[in-house]
């Protein structure tokens, strides 16, 4: 049992030797420590690693640290939401979003044309930009087949994009699966049956990519996840491990209560009664914001994985 010690700043002090620190802390702050280590654990035993995310981190300027992951090869398949498609590709198109307040006049937002996200702000012409740039990107798509699976539809957007902050675009170049379980619930959905309205022969297949994700991973490899918020995401990368003999590694990171019963506030303690994450696992659960704790925790792991030379991270 390690005892509680005091935490002192060093100026020489190093993100990896930081997050250690924090482990003698208590509270979340052990639980940030048990999270930067077990990615380093999942890195360094070659486990295949699933980054799941809800789109409000797409909106946040976490997008580009998961397109970093992705270039790094620490992230091999991802699922997210369609409101993080939507945003990875306007930014990647040169929208910006500012950051306004969480205690907005939103009266006054909405005679704006201006949509709230917490403290962030998506203009609606930044929607109404995306209209007229995906409805060409789906024409090159319609060219080359008829018909694709949600992954497969995401790989072809990626390579039509050209911005190294990007998602899509580092998905594409690294060969790694985005899987949107959801892909009708936003603008994105509308504009798929717009499309489909002008070419009924155009079918986008969600039961087939969830044949993909299943067999993204084999019972016999290890495999991790890092859940970042909660929802379809979160679910959809559990349930795609789960037929497979569920995880070996897992790290939730939340502001739901586990008290709720849903899927966002559920533990991986609770997880491991549906046989979703083995009894052995290395499992942690970070109450928190992940915009703060995510990186906290990640760039701890970098560090190290660095030091170990796992990873060469590029300049």
């Amino acid at each position: 049992m390690t005892n509680v010690a005091d935490f002192k700043w060093s100026k020489d002090m190093k993100l990896n030797k930081f997050t250690s620190s924090l482990g003698k802390i208590g509270f979340q702050s052990t639980e940030i420590m048990n999270a930067s280590n077990t990615i380093v654990k999942m890195k360094t035993e070659g486990a295949k690693i699933f980054l799941s995310f809800t789109s409000n981190m797409v909106t946040s300027g976490l997008r580009g640290f998961f397109a970093q992951l992705i270039d790094l090869k620490i992230a091999n398949i991802i699922i997210t939401t369609v409101g993080g498609i939507e945003e990875d590709i306007m930014k990647a198109k040169g929208e910006d979003f500012p950051i306004g307040s969480f205690f907005s006049d939103d009266k006054a937002l909405y005679e704006r044309g201006h949509n709230r996200v917490g403290n962030l702000i998506i203009k609606n012409e930044s929607y109404e930009k995306f209209e007229d740039m995906i409805d060409p990107m789906l024409e090159k798509l319609y060219a080359k087949k008829k018909r694709y699976t949600v992954s497969e539809l995401l790989y072809e957007l990626g390579l039509q994009l050209n911005d190294k902050n990007s998602i899509l675009y580092q998905a594409s170049k690294h060969n790694v699966p985005i899987f949107c379980p959801a892909i009708t619930d936003g603008a994105f959905g509308f504009h798929l049956y717009s499309f489909s309205l002008k070419h009924k022969d155009f079918i986008v297949d969600v039961v087939g990519d969830f044949s993909r994700l299943l067999s993204a991973s084999s019972y016999d490899e290890k495999k991790g996840l890092i859940a970042l918020g909660g929802g379809v995401s979160k679910h959809h990368a559990i349930l795609g491990t789960l037929i497979n003999g569920g995880l070996d590694y897992a790290i939730y990171m939340t502001t739901a209560n586990y008290t709720s019963g849903s899927m966002s506030g559920a533990t991986t303690q609770e997880a491991k009664s549906w046989g979703k994450i083995k009894d052995d696992a290395d499992a942690v659960t970070v109450i928190g914001d992940v915009s703060v704790f995510f990186p906290l925790a990640m760039c701890g792991a970098l560090e190290e994985l660095s030091e170990r030379g796992v990873i060469e991270i590029k300049k």
